[in-house]
């Protein structure tokens, strides 16, 4: 059912005008997908006061990628705003009335919920079936190396469609971030310009927002622990505003972090992880790292204090260095 008037992705501005005309004066939205792209297409009927029902393959929000608590904090966020989040769910089937337009959907769990509009963002996938039947290796992606090329001489590919055949250290073998895009292309331009270049993007990092709920990553942070690792989270008890961090159990290296509500610089993270501070460290020193609007509310001691409290550490806020001078 996918082909019906009224199934829509969002991968183009074409896309953003013709959902604009297939969502007048609907009564009910079913988006099936609940990343980044589910979420802005939910604000956006939100914006126009129709009533949107989610779909969530999981039994918490963003499963793969948040730890549950703070799954839960973003569920919280667009629930508040009126979303409902529909878990251990996905969409089954597309229903159409005589007239070719969406009616209603049949959900894996056999639940149908009647609707007029159905959001698809269920992630990207790479378009290349031109180079199937080509001498050009593909998987999900087509293949390249570190410089981007392919397995035919002078044939390079770059952006949503590559996949590096190994991939980057801390890094996905398909990226399919804006920033990325644009890095793969600098990078390339170097090789075919100036001199043979190898991308080398450094710790991955990410920002976004859940309706108002402001959300960045920084480093390799999902939502399970594999062997070895550890997991610190902290959050305000009566604002909106968390900071979460996986690290090694054994040195403390830091492995990532996201924070909610709260702003931090990438440069710093960006330095700190390709150092290879321990959680400890990054702890004491992260009052260099926010740059919340002037006259905000700093955290930074809670976050210590109850990571102190949690660990039995004794990490102490380390002095910005800053002078100030009374004129």
């Amino acid at each position: 059912g996918q082909d019906l008037k009224g199934v829509r992705g969002l991968y183009s501005f074409q896309d953003l005008q013709s959902m604009e005309g297939e969502t007048k004066d609907i009564g009910q939205a079913v988006i099936t997908g609940a990343g980044l792209i589910g979420v802005e297409m939910a604000e956006m009927m939100h914006t126009r006061n129709i009533p949107v029902k989610m779909l969530v393959k999981d039994d918490s929000y963003w499963a793969s990628v948040l730890p549950k608590p703070e799954a839960a904090l973003v569920a919280r966020q667009i629930e508040k705003n009126g979303i409902e989040l529909i878990y251990n769910s996905e969409l089954k089937e597309i229903k159409g009335d005589a007239h070719g337009k969406v009616s209603h959907v049949i959900t894996s769990k056999g639940q149908i919920i009647e609707c007029q509009f159905v959001g698809i963002a269920t992630g990207v996938i790479p378009n290349i079936s031109l180079f199937k039947e080509s001498a050009i290796k593909a998987d999900k992606g087509v293949l390249v190396n570190e410089y981007f090329e392919t397995n035919c001489k002078d044939v390079y590919a770059i952006g949503d469609c590559a996949q590096f055949s190994t991939a980057v250290e801390g890094r996905k073998n398909i990226e399919q971030v804006w920033y990325t895009g644009r890095m793969h292309g600098e990078t390339l331009a170097q090789t075919l310009c100036i001199k043979k270049t190898a991308y080398k993007p450094g710790p991955w990092f990410n920002s976004a927002k859940f309706f108002d709920l402001e959300y960045q990553t920084y480093g390799l942070i999902s939502g399970k622990l594999n062997d070895g690792e550890a997991y610190f989270y902290w959050q305000h008890p009566k604002k909106d505003i968390g900071f979460g961090a996986i690290y090694h159990k054994n040195d403390k290296v830091l492995k990532g972090v996201n924070s909610y509500g709260m702003r931090l610089k990438h440069a710093s993270f960006d330095k700190w992880l390709k150092e290879k501070l321990t959680l400890d460290t990054v702890l004491s020193r992260l009052c260099e790292a926010v740059f919340d609007p002037e006259f905000a509310k700093s955290h930074v001691n809670e976050i210590i204090a109850f990571y102190n409290q949690q660990t039995g550490g004794l990490v102490k806020r380390k002095k910005s260095g800053l002078k100030f001078f009374t004129i």
